[in-house]
């Protein structure tokens, strides 16, 4: 440990961090991925790539009597030339469990994405110091938060007393799966996107591998999952399968069986859920791909469309409908054998009510208000009693 400014420096190790799979030393900083080192290497497109090293979910945690902590980040900004600046992320500081303290980086690299053409280009910037300060006194727990929809560099953690890493102790671990709305899209901080408010209600520790547009049946993904120690485990599948048009029913139904059978291999008796998409009503009964609404940017902002044709459903396209109704026949199917195979209807989180009154702002993503909604209705059912993630003899 050194010195710096009157704190003290502790190493960043992978025995700090929760909810991370690695951790990258870049030479500038340590960068927490979500998926393995040999999952990125089969990565077909930069949005996957973006996406698990946003650390949704990702939270220092540490026993300590600190009453200060400062952390040195890199954090990488998304420009979208045209388009108002995204909100800097979010880091959140909470001490046993309340809230502690927030703090953003205004600056750090940048990365100017052309939505047009899809063309990006990165540049380095500087390091930021988040400083947290006025914590309560005496021995406690904190956990740091990183934010969920941008990635950064950790360089340096400081405090003014000892640091000890906490374990997770006897919590499970919940590794969830699924697409943006389970990455956070929307969500305001990185304590309030669904799954981690479902895991706090739950007690439980969540390992988050919701990848913005990325929940498309990748086998590398499976074999994560399959990989990764679980103590409970769930899968909220469907709007990525339609938003890019990346199957056909006949490819969808295999894809789900292979993607749960690479699952059990490693985890033949754990709990799994199997929820379906929420209410979504530019592809409830139209197939996509979906595609930026032209017309939004001229307002400085952005809406999406379903491009597809319903008159193509009948050949297979996939709708929210279509892939609702097989999902439910696949899981009803493999439960006769798997009594640990549970279903949840997206639907039952977030339906055509709540969309009248909490309306998807972008026309895809939920707003921070619909988060709260689908964490407490997801946490109710699988969490509570009777429920398929609920302790034994409730």
């Amino acid at each position: 440990m050194t010195s710096h400014a009157g704190l003290t420096a502790t190493p960043l190790t992978a025995a700090l961090l929760h909810g991370a799979l690695d951790l990258e030393d870049t030479g500038r900083g340590l960068l927490p991925h979500r998926l393995p080192a040999w999952a990125r290497r089969q990565i077909p497109d930069g949005q996957l790539a973006l996406a698990e090293a946003q650390p949704s979910g990702v939270h220092l945690v540490f026993r300590t009597r600190a009453t200060v902590v400062e952390l040195d980040v890199v954090a990488t900004k998304r420009v979208y030339p045209g388009f108002p600046p995204r909100p800097d992320g979010v880091y959140e500081l909470l001490a046993d469990g309340r809230p502690a303290g927030r703090a953003t980086a205004a600056t750090g690299d940048t990365l100017t994405v052309d939505l047009a053409t899809g063309a990006s280009e990165h540049a380095q910037g500087p390091v930021e110091t988040l400083r947290f300060t006025g914590l309560p006194t005496g021995d406690k727990t904190l956990e740091l938060w990183l934010p969920h929809d941008e990635s950064c560099l950790l360089v340096a953690l400081r405090t003014d007393a000892p640091v000890v890493p906490e374990p997770t102790g006897d919590a499970k671990r919940w590794v969830h799966h699924g697409s943006s709305i389970s990455h956070g899209s929307n969500a305001g901080a990185p304590t309030a996107i669904w799954p981690a408010l479902a895991a706090r209600t739950g007690g439980v520790e969540l390992v988050n591998l919701g990848f913005s547009g990325s929940a498309l049946l990748d086998p590398f993904t499976a074999r994560t999952i399959r990989d990764t120690p679980a103590d409970l485990i769930s899968l909220k599948l469907g709007i990525n399968l339609v938003n890019t048009d990346a199957m056909r029913l006949r490819a969808f139904g295999p894809a789900v069986h292979g993607f749960l059978d690479t699952i059990r291999e490693g985890h033949p008796d754990t709990p799994l859920l199997v929820v379906s998409p929420i209410h979504c009503p530019i592809h409830e009964t139209t197939p996509g791909p979906s595609a930026p609404d032209v017309a939004s940017f001229r307002e400085g902002r952005l809406r999406y469309l379903a491009t597809g044709d319903p008159a193509q459903v009948p050949a297979g396209k996939l709708t929210l409908t279509v892939i609702r109704a097989e999902l439910a026949r696949i899981v009803a199917q493999r439960a006769e054998g798997d009594p640990n195979l549970h279903h949840l209807d997206g639907l039952d989180l977030f339906g055509p009510a709540d969309q009248a009154e909490l309306p998807l702002p972008d026309d895809l993503h939920p707003d921070p208000a619909a988060h709260r909604r689908i964490g407490e209705r997801f946490a109710a059912h699988a969490f509570g009693a009777g429920g398929p993630f609920a302790p034994a003899g409730r």
